[in-house]
């Protein structure tokens, strides 16, 4: 009650008072002026500052940066106003390789030479499925045409793969390189640009022989460093236990070897089982003792989950 008797003695507000326009507002017709020019096939490339510019030095004013700024806030045009190319999404690769030989990945990396900013280019392509380095050269430096001979020799020693994948280095999409995989019917696949996880088996590869101990920091001639990489890649496809191939050797994989090998192991299981059967619970070789059924760049979606994203 006492509320509503303050609320009824209490002065009513005064109306408010009506704004005047500012005189130096732009009339319509002049705000329409500044967006069609800003818009206009001149200066449509072109910041408001820039305008302003060109503008003044040909003698006209038409108004400050920060109205043309006003202005093409209003409009929602305060953003990259220049025609942009459009550059279609890369298409993620999607390999799978089931036996050897299916698909190769290949790339370059560099070892320091004996001087300062010297250095030599290795080039290594590997067989994705065994993890085999099928074919490993060493050069003085990096060019298709060496691309092409490296690629050339490695079909001819190994055998002619389904797919080659590589990133997107110049020598990797080189004509000389092209060329010779399209002659050969050889499918060409690439890394999306800035995706150095589309080249997983390289990448890692490149690691593992920089991460060794033995690794040297720089070689004395072209020579030298043939003749370690050519040491590493016999030691690593003879004798590297790999864990993304069961721990087997990539020269065991590559040449369908692993059934020897696996009798082996399970023989020594079996000894043990039989030996102490109260201390397994499961007899079997162990996941990460067998080999994987297939390998991949970007494991492809399966049907359902293709569906899935289509419907969404």
């Amino acid at each position: 009650m006492h509320r509503r008797q303050q609320a009824a003695l209490a002065p009513k507000p005064a109306p408010t008072a009506s704004r005047q326009v500012p005189a130096n507002k732009l009339t319509t017709s002049e705000e329409a002026l500044i967006l069609e020019t800003l818009n206009s096939e001149r200066f449509i490339d072109q910041a408001p500052e820039q305008i302003y510019a060109v503008l003044l030095s040909e003698g006209m004013y038409l108004c400050s940066v920060s109205t043309m700024y006003r202005v093409l806030r209003r409009e929602k045009q305060v953003a990259e106003r220049r025609r942009q190319a459009r550059h279609p999404a890369r298409k993620v690769p999607e390999l799978v390789a089931y036996h050897p030989g299916e698909v190769f990945t290949w790339d370059i990396t560099k070892l320091a030479g004996p001087a300062k900013g010297t250095y030599f280019d290795a080039y290594v392509m590997i067989d994705i499925y065994s993890r085999y380095i099928v074919g490993c050269q060493v050069h003085a430096r990096e060019s298709g045409e060496l691309a092409k001979e490296f690629i050339a020799q490695v079909f001819a020693t190994d055998q002619i793969p389904k797919v080659v994948h590589a990133d997107r280095g110049t020598s990797m999409t080189s004509k000389p390189v092209a060329a010779l995989l399209a002659d050969l019917d050889v499918l060409r696949s690439h890394s999306r640009p800035k995706v150095s996880n589309d080249n997983p088996y390289s990448e890692a590869w490149f690691k593992t022989l920089k991460y060794l101990p033995v690794f040297p920091e720089q070689v004395g001639s072209l020579a030298d460093a043939r003749d370690f990489m050519d040491r590493f890649v016999q030691a690593y496809n003879g004798h590297h236990r790999h864990s993304g191939i069961g721990f087997h050797t990539p020269a065991d994989v590559h040449f369908g070897m692993t059934g020897h090998v696996e009798d082996q192991r399970l023989a020594a299981l079996q000894a043990a089982w039989d030996a102490h059967p109260e201390r397994f619970g499961q007899r079997r070789l162990p996941k990460k003792l067998q080999l994987p059924a297939a390998a991949w760049i970007n494991e492809p979606m399966k049907l359902e989950e293709r569906e899935e994203m289509t419907a969404a």
